[in-house]
């Protein structure tokens, strides 16, 4: 039983404490009772306020799906993990979307970006409404008397730093605010990349060593905390300028060693809707369709590439007949080859191919590129309930990226690694598949890159690699509709961060727009 997701959501409907602060960003958040008086009046209160954080990731809103905790005219659009997916896939080169919405479209052709695109405001105003409100939990929880509550403050601590963790990776700047800057009314000075790079490294260091090596499921334990570290500084020298392949290694074997996770025995199980079972998923956003239900969850990913024009919605385990939205791109299934009924590859099958055409010729016909069905709302094991909403947990962190995080750290020249390790760990993942084992003269970058593509793609990590790889912006790298052009054209370095969002620049007039925007 995922017991956590009802936490997540009984609070937030009983007490309607959060609302948005967004155009503040140094505020306390209007609520009927002070967090202070709310825990003195009910100390068990405190997992619901801590579990409501962990909803902002997934949900929308805890008021149910036609809710939004940040200001929209369309509720669903607006989650976290929803918008996640939108800017780290659906501007990298695997997969696209067809609706043509304004902003939406700007995403997919990796073109025409500016401060009035809805979509970087949303990730930004979901950033900007989960750390306040963090920094309000842990203030009133330093002044009452609950039970495990230093606990309840590393969980709201991390989750704090996993929110400026893609301040940092999208926006490269912010404002940084902590429990300390309660009560200001002047407008926060601009937190430069490099300082809420530094503050997230010391957050997540001050906790690490405290935190539980086990947690309730879908709650931070000690890996996911040394997981978002590594991934910190795998991107280090994207960040900051420094390289620290050394520092991610260290964190990822510990990971590796200490975590008692495992790879799932079969890749299909890790994104179905009984995966939380998994014996590989660190750090999961959780689902549920009855209890959490939400448009910018899991149903994002499942029922946006379904149309019943050329596929069966109930064999994925939806109700409707989808949303026809998005597909995957030949620069992901070719990955596999050309022939992907041929591959011996398990994850080459997790594409509909049937009255669908390889070229993506028209971004906006459903029947150009393939659907990709890597996840569905199907039970891996028993029987399946056709739902609307997803019951599959997605998975943020798990043992398969950590396996190549430490194959690409040890080939990045990281002293700690070793290299027969790495190979192992590469072909680890590749057996699971039944994909062929390679040898190490074959393990180099370039392969790493791919083969996170294989294994990762639709999981929110892909354009952060291509930059990391130094493919994203440019010409020499190019795939199908980057710049808007068919076959792809140079899309320019700036566009390695998104501009800041016209509403935040005038909420506070320290914050200065991104070059080139």
């Amino acid at each position: 039983m995922k017991n956590f997701k009802n936490n997540i959501v009984g609070l937030g409907l009983s007490l309607l404490l959060f609302s948005s602060c967004v155009n503040d960003l140094d505020t306390e958040p209007k609520v009927e009772l002070t967090f202070e008086n709310l825990l003195k009046q009910d100390p068990n209160a405190a997992l619901g306020l801590v579990s409501k954080m962990y909803g902002t990731f997934a949900l929308t809103s805890s008021d149910g799906p036609t809710a939004s905790d940040i200001t929209t005219t369309d509720p669903g659009e607006t989650g976290f993990l929803r918008n996640m997916i939108n800017l780290e896939d659906f501007t990298a080169d695997d997969i696209k979307n067809r609706w043509g919405d304004n902003g939406l479209d700007q995403l997919t052709t990796t073109s025409k970006w500016d401060e009035n695109n809805k979509f970087f405001r949303y990730l930004f105003d979901r950033v900007y409404y989960t750390i306040p409100n963090c920094n309000n939990i842990i203030n009133a929880l330093g002044t009452t008397n609950v039970e495990n509550k230093d606990q309840y403050v590393r969980e709201l601590r991390f989750l704090r730093s996993l929110a400026y963790y893609y301040m940092i990776d999208c926006f490269g700047k912010g404002v940084l605010v902590t429990e300390a800057d309660l009560g200001t009314i002047e407008a926060k000075p601009e937190a430069s990349r490099k300082e809420l790079f530094n503050f997230v490294e010391t957050e997540l260091k001050a906790i690490e060593t405290e935190m539980p090596a086990k947690n309730t499921y879908g709650r931070a334990n000690k890996s996911v905390v040394r997981m978002l570290l590594a991934k910190l500084y795998l991107n280090a020298e994207i960040y900051t300028g420094t390289a620290r392949y050394d520092d991610a290694a260290i964190y990822i074997k510990k990971v590796i060693d200490e975590g008692g996770y495992t790879l799932a025995p079969n890749f299909r199980s890790l994104f179905s809707g009984d995966n939380n079972t998994s014996t590989e998923i660190i750090f999961p956003l959780i689902a549920d369709a009855q209890v959490s239900q939400s448009y910018g969850n899991t149903t994002y990913l499942v029922q946006g590439n379904i149309d019943a024009s050329t596929m069966t919605p109930s064999n994925y385990g939806i109700t409707g007949n989808g949303w026809g939205g998005h597909r995957a791109t030949k620069a992901w299934y070719g990955l596999y080859g050309t022939d992907l009924a041929a591959s011996t590859d398990d994850r080459a099958k997790l594409f509909w191919t049937t009255g669908h055409t390889y070229e993506m010729t028209d971004y906006k016909t459903w029947t150009n590129g393939y659907p990709a069905i890597k996840f569905t709302n199907n039970n891996y094991v028993g029987s399946t309930i056709l739902t609307e909403f997803s019951n599959t947990d997605f998975p943020l962190f798990r043992l398969a990226d950590a396996y190549l995080m430490y194959a690409e750290c040890n080939l990045r020249g990281a002293t700690s690694t070793n290299a027969t390790l790495a190979l192992q760990y590469v072909n680890d993942v590749r057996k699971r598949s039944h994909a062929s084992v390679i040898t190490a003269s074959e393990l180099n970058l370039n392969f790493i890159l791919d083969e996170r593509g294989r294994e990762l793609n639709l999981e929110g990590h892909r354009r952060t690699d291509l930059i990391r790889f130094g493919k994203f912006t440019g010409g020499t790298y190019l795939w199908p509709w980057k710049g808007g052009a068919k076959d792809g054209t140079s899309i320019p370095d700036t566009y390695k961060l998104f501009p800041l969002p016209l509403t935040a620049l005038n909420a506070n007039p320290n914050l200065k727009q991104n070059p080139g925007y």
